[in-house]
């Protein structure tokens, strides 16, 4: 009798990417840069763009992004709430904000050194010549006294509804502390959000299931517009960047873990892949954060009552990729425009950048913000940015996945530090996996 082997859900996700990916180039080949090539198929003549590449790639990459945020916000509340109310130590919550943001920043300020040494040694911009049409609107970012007003909701309903996370997370919390101390009351009411936490993560699996063709959808869609002539002439930026964020993805949080907690670091990287294949597909690390959470719970073995706070947190505030491509993309202009920084220049590089990845959460295209705000700190024309913009949409691919994992490191020691971390959990290689596909024919039964 013949049996069946089934596929793991990396394995089909890596296959959903491979097939995008050369369905993107064979409909880029087909097209030719001519827009209006169309398909006789029944007697219908097709615009091929239109009907494949802007119709089924796009509404298909489109819901299963959406159907990933949707799950956001209540993920976010619920699970919070829940760590919340759990802490027999109220106290507990200041260590975990302060250890939290404190290895978020220590990530963030090696991200940016790294990666400002690295342009410095192979000066991307030596020799380039570039003229650039495209231009860049710098949005104003918030002042640092309005940063600190904005994390604090008027309107939690309406933080909900805009998907503020800093918002969401400070009412979740107190919340959840209220919660806590409400005796009886409280505890139906845990128990009632301890429910909702097991519904909402059934449905992360559920969605898991659709993963590869919408990871399918989304590559197909990018490479059938993705320009590598642009790529070409901005090639040793591109590579500066992504060798800085694969260095500081595989070698530093690697490190970083093992000397904080003595844990073994191939195994960490072995389980992050689902979710960094995630975070790669859809360039968001709140669209994500449903997939890191479950990762960081069921196969790394972090309790609820942390990683419901430092996930969050982590994808609202963690921004070692971009403060990666602000690093490199800082020296490529200063030498694209012929500018000397100096040593104190790069040192405020550093502390801008470090600084902003707190200062501009929530602001819409943060990354590019943050860059503008970096730029005119140490004088550079924020026009610089038209220059990279090109190559910038494969590169947020990759500083996504990084940020992710950096989520997932800081998780991992923050409850070791705690006293809330499942070893076995880590050590086991079929931790969460049992729940990764789910048997609908048995459901239906």
């Amino acid at each position: 009798m013949m049996t069946t082997t089934k596929l793991s859900l990396t394995a089909r996700i890596v296959l959903g990417m491979i097939a995008g990916i050369a369905v993107g180039f064979f409909f880029q080949w087909l097209l030719g840069g001519a827009e209006e090539r169309r398909l006789t198929l029944l007697g219908m003549s097709l615009p091929l763009k239109a009907f494949f590449v802007d119709g089924i790639f796009h509404v298909g990459g489109e819901i299963f992004i959406a159907s990933l945020k949707m799950l956001v916000v209540p993920l976010v509340f619920v699970s919070l709430v829940c760590g919340t109310c759990s802490l027999s130590d109220t106290s507990k919550l200041g260590r975990l904000g302060g250890k939290s943001i404190g290895l978020y920043i220590l990530t963030t300020a090696l991200a940016i050194s790294l990666a400002i040494g690295a342009a410095l040694l192979v000066g991307p911009g030596n020799g380039v010549e570039m003229q650039s049409d495209a231009t860049f609107d710098v949005s104003s970012a918030p002042t640092l006294a309005q940063v600190f007003i904005n994390i604090f909701p008027s309107n939690p309903i309406q933080s909900m509804a805009s998907g503020n996370m800093l918002q969401i997370i400070v009412f979740a919390v107190l919340f959840g502390l209220a919660v806590a101390l409400s005796g009886q009351a409280g505890e139906r009411v845990a128990a009632l959000f301890n429910d909702f936490n097991e519904i909402i993560m059934k449905l992360v699996t559920l969605l898991m299931n659709l993963a590869p063709y919408g990871v399918f959808f989304l590559m197909a869609k990018l490479f059938t517009t993705l320009g590598f002539e642009t790529i070409a002439s901005l090639l040793k930026y591109f590579l500066v960047v992504l060798f800085v964020l694969l260095f500081h993805g595989m070698a530093v949080y690697p490190t970083l873990l093992k000397s904080l907690t003595g844990l073994n670091p191939l195994i960490f990287l072995r389980k992050m892949r689902d979710a960094a294949l995630f975070a790669f597909s859809t360039s968001s690390s709140n669209a994500t954060l449903p997939v890191t959470m479950e990762t960081v719970n069921k196969k790394l073995g972090v309790n609820n009552s942390i990683s419901s706070f430092t996930v969050p947190l982590g994808a609202t505030i963690n921004m070692d990729g971009t403060a990666i491509m602000q690093g490199v993309a800082t020296v490529f202009i200063a030498q694209v425009f012929g500018v000397d920084l100096t040593l104190s220049d790069y040192l405020m590089v550093i502390l801008t950048a470090t600084l902003a990845s707190i200062g501009t959460a929530g602001v819409p295209g943060v990354g590019l913000i943050m860059l503008a705000m970096v730029l005119q700190q140490v004088g550079l024309p924020v026009e610089g940015i038209a220059l990279i913009i090109g190559v910038d949409r494969l590169l947020d691919m990759t500083r996504t996945s990084v940020n992710i994992t950096g989520d997932a490191m800081v998780s991992i020691v923050v409850a070791k530090s705690e006293g809330e971390f499942d070893e076995r959990v880590f050590n086991d290689p079929r931790a969460g996996l049992k729940d990764e596909t789910i048997d609908f024919h048995h459901m239906r039964n």
